[in-house]
């Protein structure tokens, strides 16, 4: 039997503290997968459901977008994709009942973790404005609802189209149809506040906003340096893929202000080795990095590279890829000035690091004839993230380290299909191709004005431009930066309507009128007039395969996400659009027909998705190194470095997840491997920057982000951990941190939140019961 959801949310004013792990996965992680799948689904449909996940013939994980091995495991999940699927598949319900017991003003009162605990959603609901309660209301009456709204707008633009990572394909395709055919290219996605930087940086150095291995790749390189990223809590699967690499004899350098047990030791629950033995040893050289720092350390990296390559013999003979070079890039020279330009001193104080780590760093690297670099938001979220990963890219170009087996870009991205959402269209500032393309299929004359991007949604929402919100998955409002600007701007709109599963807070933050409508998961039989359907998704590494559910409808008034597209398009554009809606929604081949129409790389799309192991999508660089830029080169870039400076007393705050958290959903109040239990109103400081500050272990601050125009932000009761981070560095879980993220606060290019770089001051008060909504 499933257990119950919690009665009251926990109180969160005493976790549990131990000394951090040095090894993940394991039997503990087996044994906590199980324990949280069958508190959520039960023993049998627990065994039923985890053995289809990432199967050819099953669902993909509706977690991370980590790519399946061609052969794989009967348990091809790890930890937290078992959670992820747990939380889907779980029998708990919230029917009409639940919201006649609870008002808006109740729900408001819960932690994110509470109100996801409660189950999945079972009917469309709807909050009238001025009610205090959502009450249900039919499907028809929901799409109205929507439409009146849409229809009454001044202009299109006055409209937001969200979109979530965990949509498919063909309802990513499908949406961005319609909100282009409605009229406008607000289509914010949860891409512009994770890799959005990584696309920036790579469109204008390679041509291809994409990474440039396959995970074959892994197995064949020689160094892997993974740069701001925590595979263990993020990526879990990726463990594997890194064992298999240095059994191959790979060496791996991890790059980070934090110590995380998944890149020390790997315990693979999949083997012998990691069942009984101590498992395998990861990273071969730690560099605990100043958060920031990273630009200037890749550009120490490319001087001491060029200096190698002054000497035809000895360890520099061959230091860089000159043939590579001449042949196949742009810039050189300028790049080569600027990179010799780089000081030892000022790298040693920006990135907190010894000279004897870098010079190992760089002995590793002469040694290595096929290097790949992985980075995650360690890298993405800050000012300077674009021409960081652009000095990544350089760093690989010098040794001609692009297009070739066993080498290459590896951006590892979060969420399961937030990838292909791209691919097929969710952008704010879509390519004039595309758009071309759109119109000669469709029909119609797609708006060319660029719209807007999640930090630019949220301020249209604040200053009245836009007036209905609607979120294709999600939980936007957790996920956003600035969490009290963000709330009142979406109370600001007229309507908000989000497509989800479960509960979150997205729901009780609400515009003057709300809808919630509930949505098929991906482990679900999705049954159209069609029969029955799958859909598609695409992973981190561009290989494009099919999902089919297989699990009973949670309720029997869910809708796809392709027929909640597909109906509103029909209620809001009506008969004078030529777009055959009611047959997209019976027959999802017909979409994938329309997208091969659409999308280079799609050709031939139903019959190639009809492979199992799926197929992947062309990449120029990779393929043929070619680089479609604007010079027709691969483009060495020459940016000047850039670090956080933080005044003296404050500390240079990352917000991240715990290990019961995959990016908002909280599913549990545990972070095993930092060994901190029943909380997560924590702050991790290094022993000896809290001694300066005056604050013991266990030690209870208010959070005070400070910002350049001299607002403050403030975020209360949260207990001091002494841990061993970078020095001058503090990290704290998110959403709760959220609120210390100024809406301005951005990346350079890619107006990404910089919530990895937050001037906090901590100051100290006196422990309280913290139940404060996240």
């Amino acid at each position: 039997m499933a257990a119950k959801p919690p009665a009251g949310d926990p109180v969160q004013d005493a976790p549990e503290v131990t000394p951090p792990q040095h090894a993940a996965a394991g039997l503990p992680a087996v044994g906590h997968s199980l324990r949280i799948a069958q508190q959520q689904m039960g023993v049998r449909r627990t065994a039923l459901t985890l053995l289809r996940v990432n199967q050819k013939d099953g669902f993909d994980c509706p977690g991370c977008a980590w790519p399946e091995p061609d052969k794989r495991h009967a348990a091809e999940f790890c930890e937290n994709g078992a959670k992820a699927v747990a939380e889907e598949a779980t029998l708990r319900r919230v029917t009409p009942d639940f919201f006649a017991a609870h008002p808006v003003a109740d729900l408001a009162t819960r932690s994110g973790y509470w109100l996801g605990q409660q189950g999945r959603l079972t009917q469309p609901m709807y909050l009238p404005e001025g009610a205090e309660r959502y009450e249900p209301v039919s499907w028809d009456r929901a799409f109205d609802i929507v439409a009146d709204e849409l229809t009454a707008l001044g202009s299109p633009d006055e409209a937001v189209f969200y979109t979530s990572g965990r949509t498919s394909n063909e309802a990513a395709f499908l949406y961005q149809l319609f909100a282009r055919e409605f009229g406008t290219n607000n289509l914010p996605d949860c891409s512009n506040m994770c890799h959005e930087s990584s696309g920036s940086a790579l469109t204008e150095t390679l041509g291809v906003g994409k990474g440039s291995v396959l995970l074959e790749d892994l197995y064949k390189t020689d160094l892997i340096v993974v740069a701001g990223q925590n595979p263990g809590t993020n990526h879990p699967r990726m463990l594997s893929a890194l064992e298999k690499a240095k059994a191959n004899g790979a060496k791996i350098i991890s790059i980070n202000p934090l110590p995380e047990a998944g890149l020390e030791r790997f315990k693979n629950p999949q083997n012998a080795r990691g069942i009984a033995g101590g498992g395998t040893a990861l990273t071969d050289l730690f560099l605990q990095i100043r958060l920031g720092g990273d630009q200037a350390l890749f550009r120490l990296l490319n001087k001491l590279i060029l200096e190698a390559s002054d000497s035809a013999s000895g360890a520099g003979g061959g230091a860089i890829d000159e043939e590579f070079i001449r042949e196949h890039t742009h810039g050189f020279e300028e790049f080569a000035a600027a990179a010799r330009a780089a000081d030892w001193d000022e790298t040693l104080r920006a990135t907190g690091l010894d000279r004897a780590d870098i010079d190992r760093a760089l002995r590793m690297v002469l040694a290595s004839k096929r290097t790949i670099v992985c980075w995650a938001m360690g890298l993405t979220q800050h000012k300077h993230s674009v021409p960081t990963i652009r000095e990544v890219v350089n760093f690989l170009l010098l040794r001609g380290n692009i297009g070739r087996p066993g080498a290459g870009v590896c951006p590892v991205r979060g969420h399961s299909n937030v990838q292909g959402d791209r691919t097929m269209g969710i952008f704010e500032r879509p390519a004039p191709a595309f758009l071309d393309a759109l119109e000669r299929e469709f029909g119609f004359a797609p708006p060319r004005e660029h719209g807007f991007d999640v930090v630019r949604a949220i301020r249209a929402l604040r200053d009245g431009q836009a007036k209905v919100f609607f979120a294709m998955g999600g939980n936007f409002v957790s996920a956003s930066p600035d969490t009290e600007v963000t709330e009142a701007a979406m109370r600001a709109a007229r309507l908000t309507v989000h497509v989800s599963t479960k509960l979150n807070r997205s729901h009780v933050v609400t515009g003057a009128r709300a809808l919630i409508l509930p949505t098929l998961g991906r482990t679900e039989r999705d049954l159209q007039g069609g029969g029955p359907q799958f859909v598609t998704v695409e992973d981190s590494m561009g290989m494009v395969h099919a999902s089919r559910g297989r699990l009973e409808p949670a309720s029997s008034h869910l809708l796809s996400e392709p027929a909640i597209v597909c109906r509103l398009a029909r209620r809001v554009l009506g008969p004078e659009s030529r777009t055959p809606w009611e047959e997209f929604e019976k027959d999802y081949a017909s979409v994938r027909d329309r997208i091969a129409a659409v999308i280079p790389g799609f050709e031939d799309f139903n019959e190639r998705v009809s492979d199992p192991s799926g197929f992947a999508l062309p990449h120029a660089p990779r393929d043929s190194r070619s680089f479609p830029t604007a010079t027709g080169k691969a483009n060495f870039t020459a940016a000047s470095v850039e670090y956080p400076e933080v005044p003296a007393g404050r500390l240079l705050l990352q917000t991240l997840r715990s290990h019961d958290q995959y990016n908002t959903t909280i599913y549990g109040l545990d972070d095993r491997y930092r060994g901190i239990k029943n909380g997560r109103r924590v702050v991790l400081v290094h022993p000896e920057d809290a001694g300066e500050l005056g604050l013991a272990d266990g030690a209870y601050v208010d959070l005070v982000g400070e910002w350049k125009d001299g607002t403050e932000r403030r975020a209360t009761g949260f207990r001091v951990i002494h841990y061993p981070t970078a020095r001058g560095c503090a990290a704290s879980y998110y959403p709760e941190t959220n609120v210390l993220v100024p809406l301005d606060s951005t990346a350079d290019t890619s107006n990404t939140p910089a919530s990895k770089s937050v001037v906090v001051r901590l100051e100290q008060t006196t422990p309280a019961a913290q139940t404060t909504p996240a």
